[in-house]
């Protein structure tokens, strides 16, 4: 077993690429060594930045036997291709959330590393927040007794902002707008806090931004054990913000971005504070990938549950598109577009 930091490779090289590697930076328990993108340019600027050789080709860098495993932050479109052939050549892969656009790409992706044997992880880190850990703990303790409801909210202001070329916001790349590339954040938070999600009821619009996609959704939630959820994601807002709320028989947990945490008991009459610590969540879900690779603990968010995960985003799309609940298994037998 090979010991020191995971060496790894980055591919996709742009914004969120640097997010990770700057996260990595701050971890110590992985080394990026190499790089690769189209762009000659790019490549050579995220070389001299983060002290790695930039590869001529996808080829040479995973044909590279320093290189232990892949960052993955290429388009959802080939998510497939590159992880692929990734798995094909030994290397283990992060790969950013969405783990596709289809959930036939999503099973192939997952089904490549199985075969291959290597570790394939997925990047959700809003699940990690310390203030969504202590509600979880309590939520074990028995602390809110029956869950019943909820409500989240994740938002962002990308007016003037918005870059038209981009795959991210075009319906191509990213199929349901705002919800595939920030609301999925929430509906994998309101998952890991209730309980699975069983059925979807979904609308969306477009207001504010230009573009063929939806900059505002909203979804009711069906989960398994008979409670509610809902969501609203947006594009269109004024500012950031970001809300979740968790309703119990006996308990309730407001947060909020600008209040932080509060829970208030059944026969209390306002809510308390409840002090969170900060935590890196990028740095956890990377040294997390960085253990399993090392043969210790256990991934939080695999392939198999980063499909299930998109195929309640296409659920919500399908049900805007046709105005009717639709069950998540029924895209997970299909795979609906």
């Amino acid at each position: 077993m090979n010991a020191g930091p995971v060496r790894v490779g980055c591919i996709g090289i742009g914004w969120w690429s640097d997010v990770l590697a700057d996260a990595i930076q701050r971890s110590g328990k992985l080394d990026i060594i190499g790089c690769y993108t189209r762009s000659e340019a790019k490549r050579q600027n995220f070389a001299d930045k983060y002290g790695c050789r930039p590869a001529a080709s996808y080829e040479a860098m995973l044909a590279n036997p320093e290189i232990e495993a892949i960052i993955n932050t290429t388009p959802n479109d080939v998510h497939l291709a590159t992880t692929a052939a990734a798995a094909t050549a030994g290397k283990h892969v992060f790969l950013d959330k969405p783990i596709a656009n289809s959930v036939s790409d999503g099973r192939a992706i997952t089904e490549a590393c199985r075969k291959a044997g290597v570790v394939l992880a997925l990047g959700y880190q809003r699940r990690r927040e310390s203030h969504f850990r202590r509600i979880k703990q309590q939520i074990d303790d028995g602390l809110f007794g029956r869950l019943v409801n909820a409500e989240a909210n994740i938002s962002r202001d990308r007016l003037g902002k918005f870059d038209l070329t981009s795959w991210r916001y075009q319906a191509a790349g990213m199929p349901g707008g705002v919800m595939l590339q920030i609301g999925i954040h929430y509906i994998d938070v309101l998952e890991y806090l209730i309980g699975p999600i069983i059925a979807v009821r979904g609308q969306s619009a477009q207001l504010v931004l230009p573009g063929d996609n939806p900059d505002v959704a909203s979804l009711i939630l069906e989960h398994a054990n008979g409670a509610l959820s809902t969501l609203n994601a947006s594009y269109a807002s004024a500012s950031e913000y970001y809300l979740m709320n968790i309703y119990g028989k006996d308990a309730t947990a407001y947060y909020d971005l600008h209040n932080g945490l509060r829970l208030l008991r059944r026969g209390e009459s306002k809510p308390v504070a409840i002090t969170c610590a900060g935590n890196d969540t990028l740095v956890e879900e990377l040294e997390e990938f960085a253990a399993a690779i090392r043969g210790q603990g256990r991934l939080e968010v695999d392939g198999d549950y980063a499909t299930r995960s998109l195929a309640t985003v296409r659920a919500g799309i399908v049900s805007a598109r046709e105005g009717r609940r639709v069950e998540v298994a029924e895209i997970l037998d299909g795979d609906r577009s």
